[in-house]
Order: C-alpha cells, then structure tokens, then sequence
C-alpha cells in the first residue's frame, strides 16, 4: 500500500477531456508531467429500455423507464458496450496518476460528464474541476492555477432535464404509436417545434391570395436621372399595400382604401398622361444605427443559415472543431457579455485596422435577456488576445472552418466599433390628384458597417447596395414625368420556417436552451415530422399534423407555448439552487396543482378516437360529403366516403386543394379501370398511382393473391403507357440468355437505382441510351465487358473522410460512398447517414454517435446474422435428430420388452 501512495505522488497528473480533438490542443500547452485522456463524451447515461437495466430491477414495472418514480425519482446509470473499452482505458491511466483534473465544457452537460467520471473511476486521489471559455495556453495555465469542485446544482440540473426529457418521451410516444402509428416520438420541446411548424402551415392553407394594382412612376428634374416612385393615394384615398388584406379571406380590412384592377389602373394611367407633377413634401430625417451584440449560439447558427446555407447541426460541428483547436471560444452559450481582455483586443484591432474615428470613447457593454446559469458566461468571439486575423488562419483550417471564424471575428470587432450614422429621405410628388412617394437613404459615416453587415459576405461592397441615393429637390420644384406603367401584386403566404427562423422563434418563446437547438432540428427531420423544400424550408408532414390533433386535443398543456416555456424556467431556478428538483419531478409526474403525466395519459388511453386524430378536413366535394386526408400506418391517403387515393411522397400540404385531392381520387378511380388483360395470365392489368409515383400492377390481389407491381422507367409519363408497354415493364427482371463464355444467365432488370444489367455477381448500370425492355444479348455483353464505373470496388474504394481510432475497435473510422449512399464505418459496424445528411458535415463524434446506435439495433459485423441464424438452424437440426433417435431407440426397446 506504502509503495502504491509513494508511486502516485510521484506520479503524473491526469487530465480528462470529452474528445481527442481538445485533447490533442490542450497537451500542446501542458509538459510531460500531465497525461491527458478523452472519455469520448458521456461514459454512463440511463439505459434504453428494460433489456439494458441491471438484472435485479428489470420485473419492476418503471424498468422501461430507467428511472425510480417510486423512490425519489432515483435515475439507474448504465454504461454503454462502445464505452466500456474507454473506461478500462481511463481507469488504467487513473492508477499511476497523483491527482485528476477534470476538463470537460463549462456547460451543465459537461460538468455532468465529470460528475460522472468521479462516480465510475472512483479516484483515491484528489479531483479537481477545471473550467475555461477557450483553449488558449494562458486560459488553461490559469485554470491550473485556480480549480474548483464540481458544481452539483449543475450537475442536479442536467440530470433533472434528463429525468423529465425521458418521462415525456417514454410515456407519450407509446401513446403515439397506438393511436397513430408505430416508431413515432415526443418531446418536452421536439414536440412543440412541430407544432410551431404545422401552425405555420396551416395558415398557409388558409390563406387566400389578393391581387391588387398599383401604378410605377419614373421621374427626373429637367436634364437628370430618373428615379422611381410608387403610387400612394388617389384624390385623397390610399391605395393598399400586401398587409392591408385579410389572410384567410383576401378581402380588405378597411374598405375606405382604393383597391384597384387592371382596367382602372390603366384608367388612372390615362389621365394622369399629360399630367403636370411637382415635389409636395421632402422630408430628411438622420439615424444612426448600433452595432449587433457578439453571437451567441443563437445568432451564430440563424446567421451560418442565412449566409452560409449552414445547417444548425454543421454550424455547431464546424464550431466545436474551432474551439478544440483554440480558435474560438465556447460554442454554446447564451451570453452576449465579452471579457475585459477580448474587449481590449477588439479595441486594439479597431485602431490599427480602420482608424481613431471607428473607436467609440468607451467600450461597449452588452447585457443579455436569459437568466440562466447553465451557459458560458462570455459570448463566442475569437480565442486569445491579440485575436488572429482571419487569414492568418486560412491555411490552418478547413473552408466552412474558415468562413465561421470569418464571421465571428468580423462580428466580434464590429460589436466594439461606433454607430453607423446617415440621413433618410423621402420625396412625395404629387399631379392630377394622384401622389407617388419614394425613399432613400444616405450613410454619412458606416462605423461598425465597415466590418460588418448583417447576410453580407463582402461589408465595403455591401455598404454601397445600402445606398439609396435621391437627387437633391425642393417643396414645388416641378419634375418631369417620363414613365407610367401599371404594376399588379399578390399577396403571399405567411413563409416558411427555416432553421434559422425557426431557431429565432423557439428562443424568442423562450422554449428550449441553444445547445439543443441542432439536436432538435435533426430529430423532427429523423422522424419524418418535417421535410426539406426549395430554400431548405420545413415543410410539415401529414403524419405531424396528427400528432399535433393528438397532442393539443388530448396533452395541450404538454405543447403549450407558455407551458413549455415556463418549464425551461424552472428548470434554470433548479440549476440555480432555487427550487427542489425531487418535488418539482414529483409534480410533473404524478401531479399536484394540475394532473401529473402519469394520470393524464391514463385518463386518455381509452378517450382518444384513433380515428378522429389522424384526420385532416380538406373541404366538402360537390355533393356534400367531406373530403379528408387521413394518415393512416402505412402514410396518408385522401379518403372521400369509400374512396381512396394515396398522396404522392412529400406534397406540401398547403399544395393539397379539395380540388387537388378530387383530382388523386379521379386518377385512382381510373388506375381501378384495367388497361387490358393479361393473354399469358389472364389477369387484368392496371396503370395505378402510389405515395412514390405511377406504376403498373397485374392482378386484383383479392383473396390470396399478391399482385405483380412494376414502377415506370426514368422519363415515362402515365398516359404514355398502353397494355402492350405495361406487359414488357412487368416482364423485368428480363432473362436475356446464357453469357456465351460462362454460361451464366444474363438478366435485365429495373432497381431502385436505375435499370442494370446482372451477371451471375457481375452487374453494370444501363447507360441512358439503352432500355432493360429492349436491351439485347450481344449489348449487355458488351456493357458486362466494360470496366465497372469508378474502377473500385467497396473494399478499395477511396474513403471521403478518415477520422481518428474508434474508442470501440481501435481502428480509424472511415467514411464511405457505397452503393446505398454515404455510411461511416469502424471496421466492424457500418452505420448509414440519415436522409439528407451532407457527408461535408460529418464530424467524428457524430460518426461515433451513428456506430453506437447502430451496433444497439442488432449485429455489428457484417454477415454475422446469417451466420449465427445457419448455426441455429444447424443446432435445431442435430438436436432434432438426435431426438428422432432416441425416440426409435426407444421404440425398438418397448417393443422387445413387449415380446419378452
């Protein structure tokens, strides 16, 4: 024991990181005397379900939940198969070490991760918490200096969050899957982004178009340029501009205001031809605008969307890299505040850069709007001071690396530059009754423009665009009238969200916390709640909407806007000390005030109509009847009495008319009518439209009969196709012959992928000249002698992307384009992307987080299932023998006994 206390006193201190990535820059600033370990994030989390619980609590009836509702909400931690490997590690490096340093983010999730780590490692030497917003030499060498203990209120924090997140989410999806259909989720805040989503649309369905004109004017003074004005009134009555129309209706909201129509347009145009007009008003009014405060995570991922094209989930990737690497400082805070040195940097820079007219006499001071303890206490800005110029880093980082860093440096500087000043003017000319107006404007000093303008790549080419320059005019100076033209507008549907806008919108209701932003965005697409239109916009689908009948007929509270905000609250008070976090889980859940969450979905179980919750009115048809799309387990369909139509995979809803949907029932009415028959089968053939597109079908598949289905080939329209076309797309795959050097028959066939052409394992895809319904022996024999396109086959293919060694298998993870689409792969799991995912913006740690989830769903090595099902199979059929056997054995024993 003496020489084990002599060995780590004299040993290293240990020092444990969430990825290898802060790893590797930490240890740039520490010397031999420190070894430092990544735990690869969370070593221990609640189990999955029953089957991962510890074996003595698995009968008990909350086992599902993995967590104790019957004893304080007591939570079961378990550690994950991928992390058992690392916590050997951690343990192992724990041995030799005098001291722990627990290094892990400044967040609640990172100060539960080193709670974590003390009760699995268990150390006997002493802990200390190490906390910084960068990763600079000096942030780290002064948090040596001064460690602290771990914050439990944090650490209580994350894991009330956690405790609530999988109350909600186990308890109600179940519901979810009984009343609408299976695989489906909910969430504390998933849920109500949804809701904010479909909202969105159904107002978009409701909505009706106005189409109102106006008349464009171009004026000049004697000899100058033109400028263009807009008609404002006539004879003293406004003309309406789009938001002065009811959205649901199209009608006016006032009926005073002059609504004109193409005809008295060009009336007015008429007389105001010959029209003498002069300036009736000019009014110059300065401004000044201030700069916008530092980004938080927020701001960074609306404006990485609006700029970039970013996605929130690549945003926070690409920002996570800069901060590993001691670019920037922490990604994920609510803060605005800057620290005293990052001003003082920001100010340096002001000065050398753009000159003393640029540097406002004092330093800007920015408070924020969220009380909240959890966050970082700074706002991301670039790391250490002097910051480095965003070209000095170019060379060093990857594009999108550069272009985040670009924009943070620029918003950071322009957060401590002066006011930008300027002069807006507005000219009103009037002639004939009639009064046009238009407006300019004029930047006298750009201040904090210079560096930065908000959506702009290019601030100095920017500041020009920001212009609008009038010529200078007096009251009663007469202006030449050189053109009118009428102009029609229409008024338009309330947009779409975007990440960003969504983003913007959920934290201006004060509804979730900016680190979990991405996550949530990625689990409503993951789940098929929304997809992705032109413009990256969500589009809710039919299967959200009966989510959200459910949810705000029978759980309203639970996707209440107020309610859900008032939540997040609580949950800060508790990361703050300030409310008791086993009575606050004991209200939710069980009820005080209000109906806890158990009760209420009890109470509802039997109350919910299945039916009525997965059906959306679409209007009443000509005759009365109502027409509804209902979802149904299998997706949504448009259902008009006995009538069915299914609705083509990702229609916009608000696309989905009564006149539409009358329109799907009559081509299904139609794909109900046979082409023909059949003269080999005798079976009626049919040309029918599905949620994936047109496609032909022999047989009725009444009774026991499956009907033979085969999807029309790239460019074919319906009404292309005949009996006879019909009858060669359902002779795919096509038998061509035998390859005249193996053999082997040659097969033409219509895929998933495009039609192709297979050859015992040889296959080759049909250039766009060549038709699987025409294609010959001789052809696909030459095609089949052709090199296969790309040269490589998987096993040599080039990865996209190589990252560091899996904490599983030891072996790096590899990113691969295959034959199904991208998928990462640790030598012994491969995990596919989720749909739309970018490869560009896989990280490692997503990487690892696709294997984990991979590998829980089943087995990990490939062929593995099939083998393990032949050695059953082998298993059964010796012990089945072996049981004949012995069953004959003893047979002939009874026999011979008889005869004795």
């Amino acid at each position: 024991m003496a020489k084990k206390s002599t060995q780590a006193q004299n040993g290293k201190s240990l020092v444990i990181v969430e990825s290898p990535a802060k790893a590797r820059t930490i240890s740039r600033f520490l010397g031999p005397q420190y070894d430092i370990e990544a735990s690869i994030g969370h070593i221990r989390d609640l189990p999955q379900g029953a089957k991962e619980m510890p074996a003595h609590l698995k009968s008990e009836q909350w086992a599902y939940l993995g967590v104790n509702v019957e004893q304080g909400f007591e939570p079961i931690y378990v550690i994950p198969k991928d992390k058992t490997q690392q916590v050997r590690k951690l343990k192992q490096a724990l041995k030799d070490a005098k001291d722990v340093y627990l290094a892990t983010d400044e967040d609640r999730e990172g100060e539960a991760i080193s709670w974590h780590l003390c009760e699995v490692l268990r150390p006997k030497v002493p802990v200390h918490r190490l906390v910084f917003h960068e990763i600079t030499e000096e942030a780290i060498l002064d948090a040596l200096r001064q460690p602290r203990q771990i914050d439990q209120c944090l650490v209580r924090a994350q894991e009330v969050r956690r405790i609530v997140d999988r109350l909600y989410g186990y308890d109600v999806s179940p519901l979810l899957w009984r009343k609408i259909r299976p695989k489906l989720s909910a969430g504390r805040v998933q849920s109500v982004a949804v809701r904010l989503i479909v909202e969105r649309e159904r107002q978009r369905m409701r909505f009706h178009s106005a189409t109102y004109w106006d008349l464009l004017g171009t004026f000049a003074k004697q000899g100058g340029e033109g400028f263009q004005a807009a008609l404002m009134s006539v004879d003293g009555r406004r003309v309406p501009s789009s938001r002065d129309f009811e959205p649901a209706t199209g009608r006016l909201k006032d009926e005073s205001l002059l609504l004109l129509d193409e005809a008295a347009a060009g009336q007015l145009l008429a007389r105001l031809q010959q029209t003498a007009f002069q300036v009736e008003n000019v009014e110059d009014k300065p401004y000044t605008t201030d700069p916008y405060p530092p980004f938080t995570t927020s701001t960074l991922q609306q404006e990485a969307n609006r700029k970039y094209g970013f996605t929130a989930r690549h945003t926070m990737q690409v920002a996570q890299s800069l901060y590993e690497n001691g670019h920037i400082t922490y990604m994920r805070t609510d803060s605005v505040n800057l620290a005293a040195a990052a001003i003082e940097a920001a100010r340096d820079l002001i000065l050398a850069q753009y000159g003393k007219e640029y540097l406002p006499e004092r330093p800007r001071l920015y408070a924020g709007k969220v009380k909240n303890a959890q966050e970082a206490h700074e706002a991301i800005r670039p790391a250490g001071h002097p910051f480095d110029l965003p070209e000095a880093l170019r060379s060093k980082v990857s594009p999108d690396e550069f272009k985040l860093y670009d924009l943070i440096w620029k918003r950071t500087i322009a957060s401590q530059m002066s006011n930008a000043r300027g002069h807006r003017i507005t000219i009103a000319i009037g002639g004939g009754g009639a009064l046009f107006q238009v407006s300019g404007r004029t930047i006298e000093f750009p201040g904090y423009l210079r560096a930065y303008v908000e959506g702009s790549d290019d601030p100095e080419a920017k500041l020009a665009d920001q212009e609008d320059v009038l010529p200078k005019v007096a009251v009663g100076e007469p202006l030449d009238c050189r053109k009118l033209e009428p102009k029609s507008h229409t008024t338009q549907p309330p947009n779409r969200y975007s990440e960003a806008s969504l983003t913007r919108e959920l934290e201006r209701l004060g509804i979730g916390r900016p680190s979990t932003y991405a996550s949530i965005i990625d689990t409503i697409l993951a789940r098929r709640y929304v997809f992705k239109l032109r413009r990256n916009l969500l589009v809710p689908t039919w299967t959200a909407f009966a989510v959200c009948q459910l949810m705000e007929k029978h759980l309203g509270e639970l996707v209440d806007y107020q309610f859900t905000a008032q939540m997040e609250d609580e949950l800060d008070a508790i990361s703050r000390g300030e409310m008791n976090h086993r009575e606050y889980l004991k209200e939710f859940y069980f009820g005080k005030d209000h109906h806890g969450l158990k009760r209420l979905l009890a109470q509802k179980i039997d109350e919910i109509d299945a039916r009525e919750v997965s059906r959306v009115p679409l209007g009443r048809a000509p005759d009365g009847q109502e027409v509804n799309v209902r979802v149904g387990r299998y997706g949504p369909f448009v259902e008009y009495g006995e009538r069915r139509a299914s609705i083509p995979d990702q229609t916009p809803p608000d696309e989905l008319t009564l006149e539409k949907a009358l329109e799907l029932l009559e081509k299904s009415a139609a794909g109900d009518e046979p082409l023909g028959i059949c003269p080999e089968t005798g079976k009626p053939v049919f040309l029918k439209t599905g949620r994936f597109g047109p496609y032909v079908q022999r047989g009725t598949g009444e009774g026991d009969e499956k009907p033979q289905n085969a999807s029309l080939l790239k460019g074919m329209e319906p009404e292309d196709v005949d009996l006879g076309l019909a009858l060669k797309l359902l002779s795919l795959p096509r038998r061509l012959g035998p390859h005249p050097e193996t053999g082997e028959d040659i097969v033409a066939h219509n895929g998933r992928y495009g039609p192709y052409v297979k050859c015992g394992e040889a296959t080759r895809s049909l250039p766009g000249d060549l038709s699987p319904l025409d294609l010959t022996s001789d052809q696909a024999v030459e095609l089949l002698a052709q090199p296969k396109a790309g040269g490589q086959t998987a096993r040599n293919r080039e990865p996209l992307k190589v990252f560091d060694a899996s904490p599983v298998t030891g072996k790096p993870v590899h990113l691969l384009d295959g034959r199904y689409g991208p998928y990462v792969t640790d030598g012994e799991t491969n995990a596919s992307l989720p749909r739309g995912a970018d490869p560009a913006e896989i990280t490692f740690d997503f990487a690892l987080h696709l294997l984990k989830e991979r590998a829980e769903r089943g087995p990990a090595r490939r062929g593995t299932r099939s083998k393990a099902a032949g050695g059953r199979k082998k298993a059964a059929k010796k012990k089945t023998a072996k049981k004949k056997t012995t069953r004959k054995k003893a047979v002939k024993k009874a026999k011979k006994t008889g005869e004795s």
